[in-house]
Formats: structure tokens, C-alpha cells, sequence
């Protein structure tokens, strides 16, 4: 609604001026106005803080971490984060002072985030790779190397793990780079390297990368449109594109997922295989989501729990969707559980104590060497604080684990986005009661959480606002 002044023409005439009211913007190259929060300015504000954040993150890692790799990693993405920063401040001024310019909206904000990883992940990432392949052994977490040797050993044995006298045999400093405690399925993110040699291309981390954002980009895609047949989904419509946007920004820019690939990356590909068969699983496509969460299963231990989640969310919707089918189940089922177990088949044939020794063994603290993951949450504390401590945080997490089952059967996710809220909490419920457990774990939950949002369709207020169409209403839980 317009304000209007009275002024005097020069020849004594009253005229009606006419000014912006509080909600309008000003024209191009008018006097510039304070404007009340709105949608876009909402968002351009909490890209702000989070590269504001992230900046603060890797400023503090530069000063504080002793491990090479992460330094290396915040040398670069310091840079990265602070563009980023300028970037927002540039676009919220444009936005602000120059409204015939149209920036600040979805793709504008999708660029920058895509550009920012590329920043802050991917260019320390090549870069640590390309100075590991020219003899600097400081450019990678162990983790990288060990899922190489791993890769090696898959190649020329059938099997990527050591028994335990071929480890107790190392070198007492090399023991621990001799332990996969990884599903085998992870062993080929190492083949590149022992099939082509120590180039850069063929660093673990490089299909680390390509595995993430080909699961990202599908997830992406999936959401963006809506259920082929509405009737047979829980969640039919597209995702509010906001709400999209920022979880994959959770998943890609913030710092516990860029720091993560560009020095280690093996929970990368998983996240992202997860988070991809939840949105399958938001659009009915329950095998996609079986075949996702079981190649997720297939290559870490972490991904299990999301495949039950999501088993008990697709038996939930086979019974309760009008002309669903339960022959969902049987195929989500055999898929999520069939392939980490056929992966298992291998190594179980060339050497089973092998396999028990690296995956079960050594995590549960039973190894010939410790785990080096002792980031101080209360189940580590619990852990070291006295004789027994490891007993008793042991004990607290099969509690929140019995907890969490006990929930699921009595109020059982009946969307995608609730399965998600689910994985999210159990998840950091899991990582914090640990008794080792790394601080760089908490990915998990905090992507999952994010993709709630995004997991929910449309409602008619939401697409006035994100310009996405609404087909139906999400279900709650």
C-alpha cells in the first residue's frame, strides 16, 4: 500500500507524491529503504552465517589441528569460504539496493554452492593427491591408504583383509594401516590405484568424490520430481526447493563433509548413497532405495542401521497406502540386506577369520592395536574415566539402541522424512555413546537432519514461495 504526501507544484497546484511503502521495493537507483525479512533474504542471511562459520572453522584448524592433511585442507578452503561470504554479502546488497536485478533466487544460490564445494572439497582434494603422487606421504588421513592396500590385496587374493598373524608379523608402527575395519564392498574405491599405479587420478579420495556426487545428483533429480504413481507414495510431490538446497549445501560445503573428503572421504559415498535411497523411498521406488542403501551397506557398517529404518518404513507403507503392494517388502529386503551380504561371500570363502578379525574384532576393541578414533564424547569419557568405563558405555548404547527399536515399532516412520528424522537421531545418539568414535562421524546426523526438509513435499504455502509445483500433502508420522 503506497504512502502519499501532499507537495506544491510550482504553479500552487497540490500533487499527490506517491513513496514505496514499508512491504515495496525501491526502484532501480532510488534511495535505498529498509525492507522487512522475506523468504530470500531469510536464506541469503543463513547462507551468510554458514559461510561465516565455515570460515571461523578453517581459521581455527589453520592455528589449532597437528594433523598435516587437515591443515592442508583449511590452507585452501579458507579461501573458498571466505569468496563464498563475499560473494552472499554481494548478492544481499544487490538484492536490497538493485531490485530490477534479479539475483539471490534458487539457481543464483545453487551456482555459488556448487562453485564453493568445488573450493573448499575438491580443490584440496586434487591438490593433497597431486602432491601425495609426487612423494608427500603427509596428504592423506590413514584411512586412504589403508583402503588402497586394500584394494591391492582384493586384487591379487580375493579377500581385501590380513588375518591376524600376517598383521601381528608388520612392524608394531605398521600394525594399524594393516586393519580394514570396513565392509568389503569399499575395497574398489582402491582398485584405480592398484591397477594404474600412484598417480593423482587413481587417489582414493578422486572416486570418493565421483561416487558422492553421482549418488547427490540422483537424489537431487529423484527429488525435483514428483511420484510416477502419487497413490503408491508416501511423500508424491516435488521438494520445496529451498529446503533442497540447503540440505544438499549441509552435504557438500559444510565443513564436517568438505574437510572429510577432501582428507579421508570413505563416509562420503555412503552418506550420499543413503541419502539417495531416501529419496527414493520418498518417491515409492522402494527397490532404488534397496539397491542404494544396500551398495551403502556393502561398503560400511554405518549404513545398516538407516537399511532397517527403512525396512520398517516400507513394511508401514505396504500396509497402509491404498493400492500398495507388499511385494515391496520381499524386493526392498532382498536388495538392502542381499547385496552387503553377497559381499560378504568372498572374503568369507578365502579367509573368514580374516574378515572376523577386521571388521568385528578390531572395532569392538579386541584388534592386536588400538582404534585411533578417541574424539572426547560422553562414550569415550565413559570409557577412559575409570576400570569397567568401556562396559558401561557399551551398556548405554545398546540402551539408546533397545530405545530407538522400542519407538520404531510403536510409532513407526510413515514417510521418508520421518525415517530420516529417525536415522538422524540414532544415529548421533550412537556416535555420542561410543567408546571410540570420531568427531568427524557426526556427518551423519547432522545430513540427515538437514534432508527432513527436503524430504517433504510441497504445500500449497511453501510453493508460492519456492515456485514448485504441489501434489500432495506430506504424511506425517
Amino acid at each position: 500500500m503506497n504512502v502519499k504526501d501532499t507537495q506544491t507544484s510550482a504553479g500552487g497546484t497540490p500533487q499527490q507524491a506517491t513513496h514505496p511503502g514499508p512491504g515495496s521495493r525501491p526502484s532501480f537507483g532510488g534511495r535505498w529503504q529498509r525492507r522487512p525479512a522475506d523468504a530470500t533474504s531469510r536464506r541469503l542471511g543463513g547462507d551468510l552465517v554458514l559461510y561465516g562459520l565455515s570460515t571461523a572453522f578453517a581459521s581455527y584448524t589453520v592455528q589449532n589441528s597437528t594433523l598435516l592433511p587437515h591443515v592442508a585442507w583449511a590452507d585452501v578452503a579458507i579461501v573458498g569460504y571466505l569468496a563464498a561470504a563475499a560473494a552472499v554479502l554481494g548478492l544481499i546488497y544487490v538484492y536490497l539496493r538493485l531490485p530490477a536485478v534479479r539475483l539471490g533466487g534458487t539457481v543464483t544460490r545453487a551456482t555459488l554452492i556448487a562453485l564453493t564445494w568445488a573450493g573448499t572439497a575438491l580443490l584440496p582434494l586434487v591438490w593433497q593427491a597431486v602432491e601425495r603422487a609426487g612423494g608427500r606421504l603427509d596428504r592423506a588421513q590413514e584411512e586412504v591408504v589403508v583402503i588402497e592396500q586394500a584394494g591391492a590385496r582384493l586384487l591379487d587374493h580375493g579377500t581385501p583383509y590380513l588375518g591376524r598373524d600376517a598383521i601381528a608379523a608388520l612392524p608394531v608402527d605398521e600394525r594399524l594401516l594393516g586393519y580394514t575395519p570396513y565392509q568389503p564392498g569399499m575395497a574398489i574405491f582402491g582398485l584405480p590405484r592398484a591397477v594404474a599405479g600412484d598417480v593423482w587420478w587413481t587417489d582414493a579420495r578422486v572416486w570418493f568424490a565421483v561416487g558422492t556426487a553421482a549418488a547427490l545428483l540422483a537424489a537431487v533429480l529423484v527429488l525435483r520430481r514428483p511420484a510416477p504413481n502419487p497413490a503408491l507414495a508416501p511423500d508424491a510431490g516435488r521438494a520445496d526447493s529451498a529446503a533442497l538446497l540447503r540440505a544438499v549445501q549441509i552435504a557438500t560445503v559444510f565443513p564436517t563433509c568438505a574437510l572429510t573428503l577432501a582428507t579421508g572421504g570413505d563416509d562420503l559415498p555412503v552418506l550420499a548413497l543413503c541419502l539417495l535411497a531416501l529419496a527414493l523411498a520418498a518417491r515409492g521406488r522402494y527397490l532404488g532405495a534397496g539397491l542404494a542403501v544396500g551398495l551403502a551397506a556393502a561398503l560400511k557398517l554405518f549404513a545398516w542401521p538407516v537399511a532397517l529404518v527403512l525396512l520398517v518404513h516400507t513394511i508401514v507403507h505396504a500396509r497402509s497406502v491404498p493400492g500398495g503392494t507388499r511385494s515391496v517388502v520381499p524386493r526392498f529386503a532382498a536388495t538392502a540386506f542381499g547385496l552387503p551380504v553377497l559381499a560378504l561371500v568372498p572374503p568369507l570363502l578365502v579367509d573368514p577369520a580374516a574378515l572376523v578379525e577386521n571388521v568385528l574384532r578390531f572395532p569392538l576393541g579386541h584388534g592386536l592395536v588400538a582404534s585411533p578414533a578417541q574424539s572426547p564424547f560422553p562414550g569415550h569419557l565413559i570409557a577412559q574415566a575409570f576400570p569397567g568405563g568401556r562396559v558401561v558405555a557399551t551398556a548405554l548404547l545398546v540402551a539408546a539402541g533397545l530405545v530407538i527399536a522400542v519407538l520404531l515399532v510403536r510409532r513407526p516412520p510413515r514417510t521418508a522424512a520421518s525415517a530420516a528424522l529417525y536415522c538422524g537421531c540414532g544415529l548421533l545418539a550412537a556416535i555420542l555413546l561410543m567408546p571410540a568414535t570420531r568427531f568427524g562421524y557426526l556427518l551423519y546426523p547432522v545430513a540427515f537432519l538437514a534432508w527432513v526438509p527436503a524430504l517433504r513435499p510441497t504445500t500449497p504455502t511453501s510453493e508460492g514461495v519456492s515456485g514448485a509445483a504441489n501434489t500432495s500433502p506430506a504424511t506425517a508420522s
